[in-house]
């Protein structure tokens, strides 16, 4: 909800621009690729074998689409160390990993739900 008690400078924009859209497109690249670099190496080429991206989205969302089902059962088993590195972005962040066509619902995560997937 908004707060309408703000000055006007701090509220949302009523209509979204072009420039807007460019920014937020800019803002979701740095994010993407400092979330990459501070992946470990094999996280990385984990990440690199299938499509991702990072959208900023309420809330900041790692979205991670599975060319296979071999690769989809590599990046739910990695879903701690991504929430761990999302967790740097936004507290609130989800993750969402889309299995091969015809393969599956798409698991979605808080990353504040990551205790429940660590391995004891």
């Amino acid at each position: 909800m908004i707060d309408q008690d703000l000055p006007p400078d701090d509220l949302p924009p009523r209509q979204i621009t072009d420039r807007d859209i460019a920014l937020q497109k800019q803002l979701e690249d740095s994010i993407r690729q400092c979330f990459f670099s501070h992946c470990e190496g094999s996280t990385q080429v984990l990440l690199a074998e299938c499509q991702w991206t990072i959208r900023i989205l309420e809330p900041v969302t790692l979205i991670i689409y599975c060319s296979s089902q071999a690769k989809n059962w590599q990046i739910l088993n990695h879903m701690v160390d991504f929430a761990n590195q999302l967790n740097q972005f936004s507290p609130s962040a989800r993750i969402k990993v889309y299995p091969p066509a015809g393969k599956g619902a798409p698991f979605d995560m808080r990353i504040d739900e990551r205790s429940a997937y660590q391995s004891s």
